[in-house]
């Protein structure tokens, strides 16, 4: 082996040295990033070669690896839309809201913009499958990043919804005389959200036993204009002798009255001035037998009235966007001012059959390689898929005291490296005084 030998495989020595040194700067620099995946730097010898005659050594080469598998610590987070992965998979993200390059990311900082779609902290938009009202993913295609859209909070709109059931719990006064009469006012919504106001009357036939009607519905910013017919009225209500509600009898559209559950009675609403469509409501009294609705004991006044008086009905106007909610299979949930919770998307993840394959456009976001191998769309917490954490996000894999470890390595390693070169040249200088 020559000197000069010597000193091209201390120079391949500086120039690795000086790539480790450079991939522990990037990790230190990153150590508080999120989401970003730490690299190492691997050392070859390309030239080692010996035999009877020689010695040839060439060098080294460096070359640095991303460890994209490696878990980084999830971290709580004060942001609602943070998001981290526990677990293998990557968020579907793109650099444009629309029709953009598809990459993936483990960096969950997601906030809304001024347009209301998803980003995190390097510009990127947050990709999700669009659910309908039931909560089903609208896409026929689940299996491509085709069937997915940027996340936007703001497009979301709070829908009427129409009453349905209504709920009543009351306390006839059993000391009303024969033919008192009581009215209540319970409040209903069409399917355009339109509330209505509904009058009931409350009359006492016989001793334990009632009529209830109730009146068509009105506006109910002005209940004295009429806005829709009402069917399925006057019930007949009795009770037994411990004022326990009993029975409910309803007209069956004939004249004739008919024996119905108490808790389930029939009746509907048509003819909205509104444009709606009819309603179908299901009116519960109460158990027959019990006192969960309906009772019948004396009010204790000269002057007697209905008393415990409350009513419940599942309609709505349509509501305000007042937030949203992200659970651990990353269903987004919008909640509204109005009452309703309706979840309108769910986060993929993206799992690769080897991640660590993946081309790093950043130390956090990434591209797919023929190496990595074609993505998989799975909801979370599905196969191999990670869960989501909201509220949370995943910490740089960096670790400080590995990369000063590291550090000094690199650092002796180069001296010793620098060393050879001046030795060598000492060695060639004397040499050529040889010479002379």
């Amino acid at each position: 082996m020559s000197i000069t030998s010597a000193m091209y495989s201390a120079m391949s020595g500086l120039t690795a040295q000086s790539k480790a040194l450079a991939s522990i700067s990037s990790n230190i620099a990153n150590s508080s990033t999120t989401g970003f995946k730490g690299t190492v730097t691997s050392f070859t010898s390309y030239i080692n070669k010996t035999t009877t005659v020689d010695e040839q050594v060439g060098g080294v080469i460096a070359s640095n690896t991303r460890n994209i598998n490696r878990q980084g610590e999830i971290q709580s987070s004060a942001t609602t839309t943070n998001m981290a992965i526990n677990g293998e998979g990557f968020f579907v993200i793109s650099d444009a809201s629309a029709n953009g390059a598809i990459a993936f990311t483990r960096n969950g900082s997601f906030s809304a913009d001024a347009s209301g779609y998803l980003k995190n902290d390097e510009g990127n938009y947050l990709y999700g499958w669009k659910l309908d009202e039931s909560g089903k993913i609208t896409a026929s295609n689940k299996t491509s990043t085709d069937s997915l859209e940027a996340v936007n909070l703001t497009s979301i709109k709070g829908t009427p919804k129409a009453t349905s059931t209504l709920g009543v719990e009351a306390n006839l006064p059993s000391d009303a005389e024969t033919g008192d009469s009581f009215t209540t006012d319970v409040e209903m919504f069409d399917t355009l959200g339109n509330s209505h106001s509904v009058t009931l009357s409350w009359t006492k036939t016989a001793d334990n036993t009632w009529s209830l009607d109730a009146s068509d519905p009105a506006k109910s910013s002005d209940g004295t204009v009429t806005t829709g017919t009402m069917a399925g009225f006057p019930l007949s209500i009795s009770f037994n002798s411990d004022g326990s509600l009993a029975s409910a009898t309803q007209d069956d559209g004939t004249g004739t009255m008919v024996s119905v559950d108490p808790s389930a009675i029939s009746f509907s609403v048509g003819g909205w001035t509104t444009g709606a469509t009819d309603s179908a409501v299901t009116l519960d009294l109460g158990t027959a037998n019990g006192t969960d609705g309906l009772t019948q004991y004396a009010s204790g006044d000269s002057d007697p009235s209905v008393g415990d008086w409350s009513s419940a009905q599942n309609g709505y106007a349509p509501g305000t966007l007042t937030g949203t909610t992200i659970d651990d299979s990353g269903v987004i949930r919008a909640t509204f001012d109005n009452g309703e919770t309706r979840a309108i998307y769910q986060i993929p993840i993206a799992t690769f059959a080897n991640a660590d394959g993946l081309d790093s456009e950043t130390g956090s976001t990434f591209t797919q390689t023929y190496e990595s191998g074609a993505y998989q769309l799975r909801t979370a917490g599905d196969g191999k898929a990670g869960g989501i954490a909201a509220g949370s996000l995943e910490s740089s894999t960096v670790e400080l005291t590995d990369e000063f470890s590291r550090m000094i390595t690199a650092q002796q390693a180069y001296s010793a490296a620098s060393k050879v070169v001046t030795t060598a040249q000492d060695m060639l200088d004397t040499l050529i005084a040889m010479k002379r």
